[in-house]
């Protein structure tokens, strides 16, 4: 695990009482409400409402998202979900807000230097959503936030990530079949929110959760991956794929032992194979050149 995977790791760690962060455990079990969230102002001492019982993410996996929910994009213009699942292309989805000082800008600013990194491009094998789960920004505030990271990615406007705004019932709508609890502070104006990727099937079907403030490539990419359902990647990271699987303990992809196995047999049955296949073929070749010999005589 890298230094920058276990600073965020323990930076999630930290405790509620006399803090402003709630906990947020990348290793948590699916299904744990309460936990996985935090706030974004390091100069509060004061707790959360009681709706921040409700903080967390209850994993809500092969459940079908209501494409018929109505937002505004960065350009001002009314969407619905639906307008972003072409049945080819998955997508990478996210729940923040664009005001919000610390979680958030570290969340996105971490998938930022993730996608700098990664080979696939959104608009090709893949898009990007990011919702605001505040009703009160604007298509203003979506654009000026979107605009920052093409800038920090050096990429034209053609990029695929979409920054939506909307009013509470579409957000709250959204975020319940998606299962993540966030709540809001009056008095610090602030919202705690799991940091966490969720990745739909071109369909929009809730496909994989990944926890945490930095991201592998890799894990993207299997992500979405399994997401689209062998619709995008090559051949090669398809076999790859299949030696990994998602650890939910650990919120990303390891080795799976069978599937390296399988790939250890395939790579010995061509390493056997092909010379077989050579001799095969020098001898066929041989007896032929004999026959053709044989017919002159």
């Amino acid at each position: 695990m890298n230094l920058h995977r276990k600073a965020s790791r323990l930076l999630m760690g930290l405790l509620v009482g006399g803090l402003l962060t709630f906990t947020m455990d990348a290793h948590a079990a699916p299904g744990r409400r309460g936990e996985g969230a935090q706030l974004g102002d390091a100069r509060s001492d004061k707790l959360l409402s009681p709706e921040a019982n409700e903080i967390g993410v209850d994993e809500m996996l092969g459940g079908f998202l209501d494409k018929d929910l109505a937002f505004v994009d960065h350009n001002g213009e009314e969407v619905k979900l639906g307008d972003y699942f072409d049945g080819e292309r998955p997508v990478l989805l996210t729940l923040n807000y664009f005001r919000c000082p610390t979680l958030c800008s570290l969340q996105l600013n971490g998938l930022t230097r993730t996608l700098d990194r990664f080979d696939w491009r959104p608009g090709e094998q893949y898009r990007i959503v990011t919702v605001s789960i505040d009703p009160r920004e604007d298509a203003r505030l979506a654009a000026d936030k979107r605009a920052s990271h093409l800038e920090a990615l050096n990429v034209g406007d053609d990029f695929d990530w979409n920054f939506l705004t909307g009013d509470a019932l579409q957000i709250h709508m959204l975020a319940a079949q998606l299962g993540i609890g966030y709540a809001y502070d009056a008095e610090q104006d602030q919202y705690a929110h799991p940091a966490v990727l969720m990745f739909i099937s071109p369909e929009g079907k809730v496909a994989r959760y990944l926890y945490g403030l930095e991201y592998q490539p890799s894990d993207i990419k299997f992500a979405l991956m399994e997401a689209a359902e062998g619709r995008v990647g090559s051949p090669v990271d398809k076999l790859i794929l299949s030696c990994f699987h998602y650890d939910a303990s650990s919120g990303e992809y390891g080795p799976f032992a069978m599937g390296i196995m399988r790939l250890g047999g395939a790579f010995m049955i061509l390493i056997v194979g092909i010379p077989l296949v050579l001799v095969w073929r020098r001898e066929r070749r041989r007896r032929n050149k004999i026959s053709q010999l044989e017919a002159r005589a």
